[in-house]
């Protein structure tokens, strides 16, 4: 890895942890991009990568969001108790797929949310 590169992934890793701390996001919504578009990894590696980084990420986040009251523990061990027999089976699709039906996939879940969340603020609620 060049001076460059690492310049380049201490940049994402610190955007994402702005993210996460700031919106709830980072992993997927930081990470992925900046993997893919900042360092050259492939839609796949950035994905698999992702899910490693997250960890100390979500850590340090919900133990600090915890100490002002915002995590709702049980909401958040019940989604992360259900959580790994999905990452399973996505992991086993994601190596099936091809890498541009991963690039689509994954613009296409950005998209839904970013719909939907833009259209909950203007409403209002």
């Amino acid at each position: 890895m060049s001076a460059a590169e690492i310049v380049a992934a201490v940049l994402v890793g610190f955007a994402a942890g702005v993210s996460s701390g700031m919106l709830g996001v980072g992993g997927g919504i930081i990470f992925v991009p900046g993997l893919v578009f900042v360092l050259g990894l492939s839609q796949l590696s950035a994905e698999a990568t992702s899910l490693l980084a997250i960890v100390p990420v979500a850590l340090a986040g919900a133990w600090r969001q915890r100490g002002y009251g915002n995590v709702r523990l049980r909401d958040g061990l019940i989604l992360g108790a259900l959580s790994p027999l999905g990452v399973v089976a996505g992991a086993e699709l994601s190596n099936l797929l091809s890498e541009r039906v991963l690039e689509l996939s994954f613009a296409a879940v950005q998209l839904v949310f970013a719909f939907g969340l833009a259209r909950r603020a203007l409403r209002g609620s």
